[in-house]
Formats: C-alpha cells, sequence, structure tokens
C-alpha cells in the first residue's frame, strides 16, 4: 500500500480531517500490533500521528525512540516497561528514551513520534480521570498535559455549542492539531464525530465549537518542527 518513504497527509500547510468512517487499519512489523496513519513522513522509522491497536497479548520489542513519543491512552490498558496505564494516561517520553509496550487484555492508542525537540527533556506521566489534574478556565474545563514556548498540549471539555478558543504558546504561527475524544465537533458547517482528528494550518481561521452534547478534545497548538533531511 505505502512505498518505502510513507507520505500521508504531508503537507503541514494544509487542513487535514481523518473521520472514523475513514480509518485504514495498517499492519505494523509487530504481531497483534496495528495503525491508522494521520499523518506521516518517512519510513517504518517516522515522524508520524497514528492511532495505534494493540490486540490482547500484544507486544513491541524494546526500542528507542530519538525524537521523542507522545502518547494518550484511548480505551484499554497500555503496558510499558511494567507499570500499566489505563483509558485516560497521557504519557510523554522524551528524545533519546526507550521502552518496551505492550498489552495485556488489548488497547488503543493516540500516538505522535519524532516530534520533540531536544531540549524537551521531561518525563510526563498525567492521570487524565484525576479531578484534581483538572481547573476551570472562561467557562470550559482544562487539564494542562505540557506546555513550553514552542507547544502546548492540553485536554479541553466544553459545555454545548460553546466556542472553542485553541491554545497559542508563542507569538509565532501555530499548527493546531485536535482530536475528538467525546462528543460533537463542529468545524464550520461539519460535525464531526468522536475519534474525529484535525489538523489546522497556521492562521487557518478556521470556527470551531462543541456539539449539543458538549465535547472533549485533545488539543495540541505547536510551532512545526522542521522535517528533516532524508525522512
Amino acid at each position: 500500500m505505502f512505498g518505502p518513504t510513507m507520505r500521508v497527509n504531508a503537507d503541514f500547510s494544509q487542513r487535514a480531517v481523518v473521520l472514523p468512517s475513514q480509518y485504514v487499519w495498517v499492519p505494523s512489523p509487530q504481531a497483534g500490533v496495528e495503525r491508522v496513519m494521520l499523518d506521516r513522513v518517512g519510513k517504518e522509522k517516522a515522524r508520524a500521528t497514528s492511532i495505534v491497536r494493540y490486540a490482547a497479548a500484544s507486544d513491541f520489542p524494546a526500542h528507542h525512540h530519538p525524537g521523542g513519543e507522545e502518547i494518550l491512552v484511548l480505551s484499554g490498558m497500555f503496558s510499558a516497561d511494567g507499570r500499566d496505564y489505563p483509558a485516560g494516561w497521557y504519557l510523554r517520553n522524551p528524545p533519546d528514551s526507550s521502552h518496551r509496550p505492550s498489552s495485556r487484555d488489548g488497547a488503543t492508542i493516540f500516538v505522535k513520534l519524532m516530534q520533540m525537540r531536544a531540549s524537551q527533556d521531561a518525563v510526563v506521566h498525567v492521570d487524565t480521570r484525576d479531578a484534581a489534574n483538572w481547573q476551570a478556565h472562561a467557562g470550559r474545563d482544562v487539564c494542562p498535559l505540557f506546555s513550553d514556548e514552542n507547544e502546548q498540549v492540553e485536554l479541553i471539555r466544553l459545555p454545548a455549542n460553546a466556542p472553542i478558543v485553541t491554545p497559542r504558546p508563542s507569538n509565532q504561527p501555530c499548527i493546531v492539531e485536535l482530536l475528538v475524544l467525546d462528543g460533537t465537533l463542529w468545524l464550520g458547517g461539519d460535525a464531526l464525530a468522536t475519534g474525529s482528528w484535525v489538523r489546522l494550518p497556521a492562521n487557518d481561521g478556521a470556527t470551531l465549537s462543541a456539539g449539543e452534547a458538549g465535547a472533549t478534545l485533545y488539543c495540541k497548538a505547536y510551532v512545526p518542527l522542521p522535517i528533516p533531511s532524508g525522512m
């Protein structure tokens, strides 16, 4: 299906939308693990954003992440290096870290690979199910996940029909990514169901709001990194 170099939604100057009805599950090199490629630039080791599904009793050998790895557990139980992370955990493994991921009973996770700057050296583990990690802000609830001068990541819980104000980590043009975790996201006149992923280029100007039942979103705003040569 893909050549040696995979390019999926690889033009970051363009809006990208993937709906659950458009998911294409692609086997990974490891038995029992498959992924939906949301965006990807590179070969098997690539700068990538994916939804990854682990079958029960599946695992990956220990491996290295030179550009870091960001994970949000969407369902099931994800495990790594002897620790279990049920749905709702956010994990951030910095550049040059390594781990051995697995799932005993099966899990689905949202993953971003090779998208961190070398200066981002913090290990982050956040249980977004814990009410203490949420704060009320301007008529919405926010669970901060990570923030620096180039990137801001958070979960946002919005009431019915509320407009979405995306975070902005700096005065530079930022790309914004959204994953609908619950409810409906309105993007202009289009209703995007739970599981929809959106990437908006800098200065897109999109009109965003929650649906009539509200919405919970993963939201990431970031100054884009240059694509390394050879990818």
